[in-house]
């Protein structure tokens, strides 16, 4: 059970260094790289709610991550194709 703490600390560590390197992505000027960055950031925050979720045993935050997800790819590709219109 420690190491499985362990484990769940370091992934939550690492996915805050990911979420600091997708809002530099974010902040490029490109509407593509601001997509790829949000889509990024979404990701990072839904495994961590997974983690702390894990950790402290509450059970409802696997249901906020799966649709955080599932609302983030929604969105993501309606932009895009809201986009391709435009051009």
């Amino acid at each position: 059970m420690e190491i499985l703490l362990i484990c769940e600390c370091f992934l939550i560590i690492a996915l805050v260094i990911f979420l600091i390197a997708a809002m530099r992505v974010i902040s490029y000027k490109s509407v593509s790289m601001g997509l790829i960055g949000t889509s990024s950031a979404t990701l990072a925050i839904s495994i961590a709610l997974v983690a702390v979720g894990t950790i402290y045993e509450i059970g409802f935050f696997k249901d906020i991550a799966l649709a955080l997800l599932i609302l983030g790819i929604v969105g993501t590709v309606g932009f895009s194709v809201a986009l391709k219109r435009g051009d």
